[in-house]
């Protein structure tokens, strides 16, 4: 992570920690780069060759006020699985290590965010302990090119590689593209709450323990993407 001096360079001025990271990944089925800004002022440039999950993408940057680029290649001639899925491993991965030791953070947020006839909830807590909870039940199975059930497989391998705990609920909605869209910017703007440095911490890291992560390996039944 980078470091660089406050503006005017005087002497006596704190350093401030550039909240960014840079992640690429390759396998056989997917090659991913993702860079994430978490101080940034929402400007997306994604590249997925997934029509409608660039357009989720961007939304969740431009709502969680990152700036965030993604660039994938995939096996889209099998399905939109590997890609979708490696994506948000890569998204959680650089979501980490942006938030370095997390000290100094909000932590939680939340964000209920309506889209005509859609309402969804988020609420996420970034303890540095992987948990997904969804109740998003969708009718249809495509969105133009975009399966609807990626959706869980995206927000599964982004809150496990990322390290943290997000319970999003469909409060009202029959039409999966509002519902879906709105699931994207509540993700953004629960995050961009959360991620937020909190001047009265002093510095500390939220929470009582001292500390935030894992204490235990997690059981099976909620194990994470397959890397």
């Amino acid at each position: 992570m980078n470091h660089c001096m406050s503006d005017g360079g005087q002497a006596g001025k704190e350093q401030e920690e550039a909240r960014k990271a840079t992640v690429a990944r390759e396998s056989a089925e997917t090659r991913i780069k993702v860079e994430l800004d978490l101080d940034g002022r929402g400007s997306s440039r994604i590249q997925t060759g997934i029509g409608f999950f660039d357009h989720m993408l961007s939304a969740l940057a431009r709502h969680g006020f990152f700036d965030l680029t993604v660039t994938a290649q995939g096996d889209l001639y099998v399905d939109g699985h590997h890609t979708v899925e490696d994506v948000g491993i890569c998204l959680g991965k650089a979501l980490d290590r942006a938030l370095g030791t997390r000290a100094g953070i909000a932590r939680f947020g939340w964000a209920a965010v309506p889209m005509d006839d859609a309402l969804v909830l988020a609420a996420v807590d970034l303890s540095g302990r992987p948990f997904l909870g969804v109740e998003l039940p969708l009718s249809t199975p495509r969105v133009g090119e975009f399966e609807t059930q990626l959706v869980v497989e995206f927000f599964r391998a982004f809150t496990w590689t990322g390290g943290f705990n997000l319970h999003l609920r469909k409060l009202s909605g029959s039409n999966d593209h509002h519902v879906i869209e709105a699931a994207f910017k509540a993700v953004g703007r629960a995050l961009a709450m959360a991620v937020r440095v909190e001047p009265r911490l002093g510095g500390e890291v939220p929470s009582t323990k001292g500390r935030l992560g894992v204490e235990s390996e997690p059981p099976g039944e909620v194990a994470g993407p397959t890397e």
